[in-house]
């Protein structure tokens, strides 16, 4: 199971029959919703009487429960000021197809010129689950080799046992009324992308369909991206159910990758055993017995729908899934089908509108909140009036998530006139503490100073990190940093990773941070002793890692810092659930001390003094670990012995760039004592080489390398402008993509081409063209965001993580960590370039 499966992205849309509530039958008034429904978020359909909501896709299924609740609550608001009911099943009972039209668009006037009474009576909804994959081969593999599995979701979702007003007789009439289309039905194998996509030209072509997006078989990979997508199962009344759905199809997608990337042998795949178990599966619901996907013989649902789990549990564990969806699973077992629980409404004496009346109101349950923590309908905040995000951690579509809603809720309690008062508080810690950062401008000038002196800004609102996420963080950071230790030893040791072809020469060669010192440093010596990786959650909720700092990565010293200020500015906060920041400093001591071959080791800190950005973190830092603080000029050498300020040290824990250190006068004697073992620098001067933007691109594969072990966590896809290839990629896309200097540190040099005047991409191109292995881009990551107090309210800020990795006898993650927050409309988070930062909340597991 690849390293990686917990990030494949899965997401959903829905489709909801709109009902009047006086008549509860359908009504052809999607139109009226859809103007006052967000656009980027719903949908017309056919049909005037049915509309879309689509979700982003998440790679938690909490979370993607929690965007389809909002969405749900977001279209029944609407609804309810308009008379209207909204109903997620595959049918609805009371129906007058003659008072219903299709929706004004040409294609679909089309198709009910083409297909005359299956068009008009195309009045059911789906709910359709996307998975990420790979590329478009292995979605078109992969769309023929689920389709075995496919019938048992749609039994799950069974929804639609009435058809204008009678029983059909079926769980899921709306399967047959489905099928009658052309092109439904499970997809044969092909052998590509291209073959397959051969295929839908030469249906269009034979005019029986009039375009690709009439290609309906019951699993398909998309036209555009490289997902498939599950299309059999009927819509449901649950959140639950859908998120149940969907975690099963991803883990039924991840073992057929799985199988095809290890080329497993498989037997062959008889559709008509497949069109059999799909047609079962309609007639029967979870009431009676479904065909088992392995043996082809009749067994009860339960058993069907366990037995699959239980061939699913690796991939289900894999994406930390298992829980939940067997959870789901037996909820759905035990209620049953939503057909069998309209059908009792009419056994009980009801009608057809009390059917209707029980699929609105299970609809409009809120069910996922109350028992899997999601969202609160009445958590309203004044603070975060009009907040408007895309992909934020702590708000879902205007609704806050169930792990904010203590904090917001405190913070709203205070009000803003309160928390500008905090804030005093705040500046006034910050001052008193000497908690500066002296911030820069885009071109290096010092940022306007404040009454608190060269402060960063630390924002009130802390952002929480949940216990999952940060272990799948504490588990991926020490691989990264393992595997570049390892190549660290390696190019300034036998080069190995260039013999054998891993990387080519010249990313080291010609790396900007390859420095001869490199060669000096004593065998066996920890060469990375504290990493700090940046990470970010992108808009699916997958963890990447933007950057990897090796040489004199900062901010463990503000991570601490920031927690006592909260504590001391913000003690109404309930921190309970918090881990504790304040370990890191020991383990830091800890993992300098273990790098020194002498047992009791003296740590100094060098720093370039007051001057420098970040000299509040080298002194508290020092303070705390009891080691001793120098400048350059306070060094000295005597017979091979460091001295430091007048006291002799072992470890030099190293605040300062290494050029600048080693071209000090007592530069040579200090690289002289790292080189007989006598000191131990840390971090070891050559470093750069393995944190430039170039190399970056090759770190899964040097984790291949060295570890034989898959990457946990993923890269930005990065082009190199060296590469003529890529070069021209880049120059062509300009405006989509994120230019990177090689070198750049800090956020010095970045063009984010979506933000940039065409003058400004203008020059970034003659400087790509004029030294293209000076340059590197990147896809642009949609970042989270998170609320931000603004002096009045709330605003969305760009935010990302900088955790740590110690290294001594071992790689540690210590659990404090900082959240650098971008300036109002940017996306850059460094501090040196006028970013913030917050107090970061790593939770506890709950157990």
């Amino acid at each position: 199971m690849s390293g990686l499966a917990e990030s494949v992205a899965v997401g959903v849309e829905e489709e909801f029959h709109v009902v009047d509530l006086e008549t509860r039958h359908l009504v052809p008034r999607a139109g009226h919703l859809l103007e006052r429904l967000p656009g980027a978020r719903f949908t017309q359909e056919l049909q005037r009487s049915v509309v879309e909501a689509n979700s982003r896709p998440y790679v938690r299924l909490e979370d993607l429960g929690h965007d389809l609740t909002a969405l749900r609550r977001t279209v029944i608001e609407a609804a309810d000021g308009l008379g209207l009911g909204i109903v997620a099943a595959g049918g609805v009972p009371l129906v007058d197809p003659a008072a219903l039209e299709i929706s004004p668009n040409a294609r679909y006037e089309q198709m009910l010129e083409d297909y005359q009474l299956l068009t008009r009576e195309q009045l059911i909804c789906g709910a359709q689950v996307h998975v990420d994959v790979a590329n478009r081969d292995l979605a078109v593999e992969v769309a023929h080799r689920v389709s075995p599995w496919l019938p048992p979701l749609l039994a799950l979702s069974a929804s639609s046992p009435y058809w204008l007003g009678a029983d059909s007789g079926y769980a899921s009439y709306r399967t047959l009324v489905w099928n009658r289309w052309p092109t439904t039905g499970p997809v044969r194998r092909y052998a590509s992308a291209a073959e397959y996509d051969q295929m839908v030209t030469d249906l269009v072509r034979s005019g029986v369909i009039s375009d690709p997006g009439m290609i309906y078989f019951d699993v398909r990979p998309s036209a555009h991206v490289s997902t498939v997508e599950l299309r059999m199962c009927d819509a449901c009344p649950n959140v639950g159910k859908v998120v149940l759905l969907a975690g099963i199809f991803r883990a039924i997608v991840l073992r057929e990758l799985h199988a095809i990337e290890s080329d497993a042998p498989t037997a062959p795949i008889r559709m008509e055993m497949v069109r059999a178990a799909t047609w079962r599966s309609a007639r029967s619901g979870l009431e009676g017995k479904l065909v088992d996907p392995v043996e082809g013989v009749p067994l009860p649902a339960a058993e069907v729908v366990r037995r699959m789990l239980a061939g699913l549990r690796p991939q289900l564990d894999a994406t930390g899934d298992w829980d939940l969806v067997t959870t789901l699973a037996e909820e759905a077992l035990a209620k049953g089908s939503s057909a069998a629980r309209q059908r009792r409404v009419l056994e009980r004496g009801g009608t057809m509108s009390d059917i209707v009346d029980l699929l609105v109101a299970e609809t409009r349950s809120d069910v996922w909140q109350a028992e899997f923590g999601g969202p609160n309908p009445g958590m309203e905040t004044s603070l975060l009036k009009g907040y408007d995000a895309v992909q934020d951690e702590a708000v879902i579509v205007g609704t806050v998530r169930a792990p904010y809603q203590p904090v917001l809720k405190v913070l709203d309690g205070l009000g803003s006139a309160e928390l500008r008062e905090r804030e005093i508080t705040r500046d006034r810690y910050m001052r008193d503490t000497g908690m500066t950062f002296q911030a820069r401008g885009p071109g290096g000038e010092i940022l306007e100073e404040t009454v608190t002196g060269r402060k960063m800004a630390v924002d009130l609102v802390p952002r929480l990190v949940a216990a999952d996420d940060w272990a799948k963080i504490q588990e991926g950071m020490p691989q990264r940093v393992r595997a570049l230790e390892a190549f660290l030893r390696d190019v300034y040791g036998r080069r190995e990773v260039i013999k054998d072809r891993v990387l080519p020469a010249w990313v080291v060669d010609e790396s900007p941070g390859y420095r001869p010192a490199g060669w000096r440093v004593h065998a066996g010596s920890v060469r990375c002793t504290v990493a700090g990786l940046d990470v970010a959650r992108d808009g699916a909720g997958r963890w990447v890692v933007l950057e990897d700092n090796l040489r004199v990565p900062s901010g463990i010293g503000y991570a601490v810092g920031n927690r006592r200020m909260a504590e001391h500015v913000l003690p109404e906060l309930d921190r309970s659930a918090v881990l504790d920041a304040g370990e890191a400093v020991s383990l830091l001591r800890t993992a300098l001390t273990e790098s020194s071959p002498v047992s009791d080791p003296v740590i100094g800190v060098i720093s370039s003094g007051p001057a420098d950005a970040a000299y509040y973190e080298h002194k508290t830092l020092a303070e705390q670990m009891d080691a001793i603080i120098a400048e350059p000029a306070e060094l000295a050498v005597r017979d091979g012995v460091v001295y430091a300020a007048g006291r002799r040290v072992d470890v030099l824990y190293r605040r300062i760039d290494e050029d600048d250190l080693l071209a000090s006068p007592i530069g040579a004697a200090l690289l002289d004592a790292v080189e007989r073992g006598t000191l131990t620098l840390a971090n070891a001067p050559g470093n750069g080489v393995a944190d430039d933007k170039s190399l970056y691109r090759y770190v899964p594969r040097l984790i291949d390398y060295y570890l034989g072990e898959r990457p946990l966590l993923a890269n930005v896809t990065t082009y190199l402008c060296r590469d003529t290839d890529d070069r021209e990629l880049v120059l062509d896309r300009l405006g989509e993509l994120v230019v990177k200097p090689v070198d750049g540190f800090g956020g010095q040099g970045v063009i984010i081409g979506q933000d940039s005047s065409p003058q400004e991409l203008k020059v970034v191109r003659e400087e790509i063209l004029a030294a293209p292995e000076r340059w590197v881009a990147q896809e642009t990551i949609a970042l989270s965001t998170h609320p931000t107090f603004d002096g009045e309210r709330m605003r969305p800020h760009v935010i990302d993580l900088r955790a740590f990795v110690f290294t001594g006898r071992q790689s540690i993650v210590p659990q404090a960590a900082l959240t650098r927050v971008a300036p109002p409309d940017s996306m850059i988070v460094n501090s040196s370039l006028g970013g913030g930062a917050k107090d970061t909340w790593l939770l506890r597991k709950v157990i």
